[in-house]
């Protein structure tokens, strides 16, 4: 579970999923609200960091066995069109179907 304001907090939840995936294991994850701006979106800062986040966004984004998909509740809310979404993510979810979907996995909140 994505729901991390802040990039550097996001930013260790994606490693921490890419690094995963990376090792064969299948990964999952549901961004809401913020966390999901944010891995749709482009920072505005222009610095090491932003850069850094940009790479790993991308990385988990294009990453066979990651699965990212947005919260149904946080796009309704937040206006996404969902054509932004599927250009992107994997798909809208439910926060229920995710946990089905994960049941038996390990859950993680960032």
């Amino acid at each position: 579970m994505l729901a991390a304001s802040e990039p550097e907090r996001l930013y260790s939840g994606l490693s921490l999923l890419v690094s995963a995936a990376a090792d064969g294991r299948p990964c999952g994850g549901l961004a809401t609200f913020r966390a999901l701006e944010l891995l749709l979106g482009t920072s505005d800062r222009d610095d090491k960091f932003a850069r850094s986040f940009a790479e790993l966004r991308d990385t988990a984004l294009e990453l066979e066995g990651l699965e990212l998909y947005a919260c149904s509740a946080s796009v309704e809310t937040i206006g996404i069109a969902r054509e932004t979404i599927e250009e992107r993510l994997d798909g809208v979810m439910s926060t229920p179907s995710f946990l089905r979907r994960a049941e038996g996995a390990t859950l993680l909140f960032v």
